[in-house]
């Protein structure tokens, strides 16, 4: 058993895990580890300016490679800038390895500045939190949160490292995490109940959440869809659960509009897949009464019955639950039924026809129109779109107008903003160009999205990483005049013209990406549009493309 010290072994310990990059913004306390670092040459720096930003790369990073991301960042002040990020991936189920230096164990006594009790900073918003305090543990904490980070539902742990940890030698064992965990099944009675009431309906619908991108469960899902003829809506859309250009497929769920509860009102069986159920940011009356009849397959037994009683419940991992469901449905319908699925099946392709008939009317409509229509924003894009490209989305009020235009099939060929925290589209988007260094990545941002992490730019010109930046720049922060007009107002029956006290920007993209040393474009006329999207795609860099948009104005 070799002697090391902990710095060594925590870095012989990575890279026995796999991991290529550590993403961090360093401090005193982590001096250990960077000095160490130069005698590791394949595990690679990569700095963010701003903790923030440095743990969003990780999130963009973990999700499309499909494993676990490090992060390391400086004690209580450095991890606190952290906390939003993580936050983010608490509430979507990335799985981090958040990691963050600690003063010298026999000082703590002290409260020395900028200490602090990191394991309860992080506790509520990891699934494991823990201060490694002697270099022999170093191998098992280290083994203990990669497995319990990738373990379904999957999500982020969070260990605490302090500097004479780091400095002194142990003997230690560098062996590392399982990443070949055996998929649960799910109980067969509980998936026969679910297929008689699923086989047995005449108005299914189907909600889909990120657990099933998770698992690796797109083609199930399609498979128990079809076989329904339900229709197929989503509850959280952050990565492909369902090919978006399926004819069954008709867009997201948004649970602070009547349209939520109408929508569950039309069907008499609703299966939910992989989400919870269900999360309402604005209260309204429920979405469910005992009369609909709730089956809910999931990963994560939290969320199941969570808020609202289910038919039948089914824990399992979401792909073995799909495969499993989709035999037994199979299995119980008889040939009438199977031609009731076939014709729900047509009359969800004409109405997913019309919406998109109705948008390219409506694009038509407003071509032309300065502010640049979001309409126009998404066609002109979609025409220089390429082929292999990834999306990294965080366009906020653009997003509808985005996948009206464009359709995502592919798993792992977009990715977005999950937990509501912003300012993941700009770093995000780096650490899934890491991640799949060999596919163009596209981020389309907010215009206030994009200025809570814009030193991700300095990050992309530094190492060379050519993510192509569209700015949609309304000049405000239109989601809260949105909410404030559509939803607020109305809740409390109130008639009222705002002022939008601090909801208004002035910003100026294509400079910000200039002083970073990126390539930057400003485009108000729509007829500059297509040909700064395509020089900007064409460029190999870091690029900005700062488009004016319609929206600031209410």
């Amino acid at each position: 058993m070799p002697r090391l010290r902990g710095r060594d072994a925590l870095l012989q310990m990575l890279i026995a895990e796999g991991v290529e990059y550590i993403f961090g913004n360093p401090g005193t306390t982590e001096l250990p580890l960077m000095d160490a670092l130069q005698d590791y040459p394949q595990v690679k720096y990569i700095l963010g300016l701003q903790e923030a930003t440095a743990t969003f790369m990780a999130d963009g990073y973990a999700r499309a490679a499909g494993k676990p991301a490090f992060v390391n960042l400086h004690i209580a002040a450095g991890l606190a800038n952290g906390l939003s990020a993580l936050y983010d991936a608490y509430r979507g189920g990335t799985p981090l390895v958040l990691t963050a230096g600690q003063s010298d164990t026999r000082l703590l006594i002290q409260e020395p500045v900028l200490s602090g009790n990191l394991v309860e900073m992080c506790r509520q918003y990891s699934k494991w939190s823990y201060e490694i305090l002697h270099p022999q543990d170093i191998p098992v904490a280290v083994r203990r949160a990669f497995k319990v980070a990738q373990t379904p539902p999957s999500g982020p742990v969070f260990l605490s490292l302090p500097w004479d940890t780091l400095d002194r030698e142990a003997d230690v064992e560098v062996v590392p995490s399982r990443n070949d965990y055996f998929r649960i099944r799910p109980d067969k009675r509980a998936v026969e109940r679910a297929a008689h009431l699923l086989a047995h309906a005449q108005r299914p619908l189907m909600l889909v959440g990120d657990r099933i991108a998770q698992s690796g469960a797109v083609a199930e899902a399609v498979r128990v869809a079809e076989l329904l003829g339900a229709r197929v809506q989503a509850l959280s859309f952050s990565e492909v659960n369902f090919p978006t250009s399926h004819p069954q497929y008709l867009g997201g769920v948004n649970l602070n509009s009547t349209h939520a509860r109408e929508l569950a009102d039309q069907h008499d069986v609703i299966l939910a897949v992989g989400a919870p159920v269900f999360a309402q940011f604005l209260h309204t009356e429920p979405l469910l009464t005992a009369k609909h009849r709730l089956i809910h397959l999931d990963s994560n037994v939290w969320d199941i019955e969570k808020v609202y009683p289910t038919a039948v419940g089914i824990w399992a991992d979401v792909r073995e639950g799909l495969a499993d469901l989709a035999e037994a449905i199979q299995q119980e319908m008889n040939g009438a039924e199977q031609e009731g699925a076939h014709m729900r099946a047509r009359a969800l392709a004409q109405e997913k026809q019309s919406k998109k008939e109705a948008f390219l009317k409506r694009a038509q409509q407003v071509w032309d129109q300065k502010p640049i229509s979001v309409e126009r924003l998404a066609l002109e894009l979609k025409a220089v779109w390429p082929g292999n490209a990834i999306l990294a989305d965080e366009s906020v009020t653009t997003r509808g107008a985005l996948t009206g235009a464009l359709d995502f099939d592919e798993p792992g060929s977009f990715f977005s903003i999950r937990g509501g925290g912003l300012g993941w589209g700009m770093p995000g988007a780096l650490g899934i160009k890491l991640a799949k260094p060999h596919r163009p990545v596209v981020a389309v941002v907010g215009d206030g999205a994009a200025m809570y992490t814009v030193q991700a730019l300095y990050t992309a010109v530094r190492y060379n990483i050519p993510v192509t930046y569209v700015i949609c720049n309304n000049r405000s922060y239109r989601i809260l005049k949105q909410y404030l007009t559509g939803y607020y107002y109305p809740l409390l029956g109130q008639k009222r013209q705002s002022q939008f006290i601090g909801m208004d920007l002035d910003l100026d993209l294509r400079r910000q990406a200039e002083a970073y040393g990126a390539a930057g474009f400003r485009v108000e006329d729509p007829k500059d549009l297509r040909p700064a999207l395509e020089k900007a795609l064409g460029l190999d860099k870091p690029a900005v493309v700062d488009v004016v948009i319609e929206g600031g104005s209410f």
